[in-house]
């Protein structure tokens, strides 16, 4: 993302009808029962909703593998869904970074991003975050991977959250897989008062008397 990183909303998608779902081309809209045909999303649709939650630049050759379309024609649909964003003058701006495609706020937006992030800061972590951030703190360094499956839900909006907030940043990449790991940040420690991460209190008292038992029992 742009400094400072986030996102704006994604807009309403301008693309035409969407195609019809692999066999619909043969049957009338109608149906011969007169049931409508049901129909996927159109491929700028489709772009928009796959890059909206990529957390890094997304080739446009991926792209054409899970959309089952030619690069060449994923190529011209980001390159038209760029100018047309420009055009319109959002806030977002889809660039082609790093080999891949990723949505970005705007540079003229930055001072509008700053202040938000800057306010958000002072609101109260929800009880999801308050947990994301302790995984964060006590697993580090760990990928969003590792965090969700330690919380058993989804944690990638809220790990966003707490980046924009300052409490977590990047910490390298997993060497195995490549994933990006995560950390707390100098402010976590001034927010909680610590000098360093050797000050958090001992997890030991919190955990249930057969943790140990299970973990000898897991496969």
């Amino acid at each position: 993302m742009t400094s400072p990183p986030g996102t704006a909303p994604l807009p309403s998608p301008r693309e035409p009808a969407g195609e019809p779902l692999a066999g619909a081309a043969d049957e009338p809209a109608g149906g011969p029962a007169g049931e409508q045909v049901a129909a996927g999303p159109g491929l700028q649709a489709s772009l928009e909703a796959i890059l909206l939650v990529a957390d890094e630049p997304v080739p446009a050759e991926v792209l054409a593998e899970v959309l089952g379309q030619p690069a060449d024609e994923i190529t011209a649909a980001l390159t038209a869904l760029s100018a047309a964003y420009t055009d319109e003058g959002r806030g977002f701006d889809l660039r082609e970074i790093a080999g891949g495609w990723r949505f970005y706020t705007r540079e003229e937006c930055a001072a509008v991003v700053e202040r938000f992030v800057s306010d958000g800061q002072e609101i109260r972590l929800t009880q999801a975050a308050l947990e994301t951030l302790s995984v964060v703190a006590y697993r580090q360094p760990v990928s969003r991977a590792r965090v969700s499956a330690v919380r058993g839900v989804n944690c990638d909006g809220v790990m966003r959250t707490l980046v924009l907030r300052g409490l977590i940043a990047e910490d390298g990449t997993d060497p195995d897989t490549g994933a990006i790991l995560f950390g707390t940040t100098s402010y976590f420690l001034e927010r909680l008062g610590l000098a360093s991460l050797a000050d958090l209190p001992p997890l030991a008292p919190f955990l249930p008397d057969d943790l140990d038992e299970a973990e000898e029992l897991r496969p």
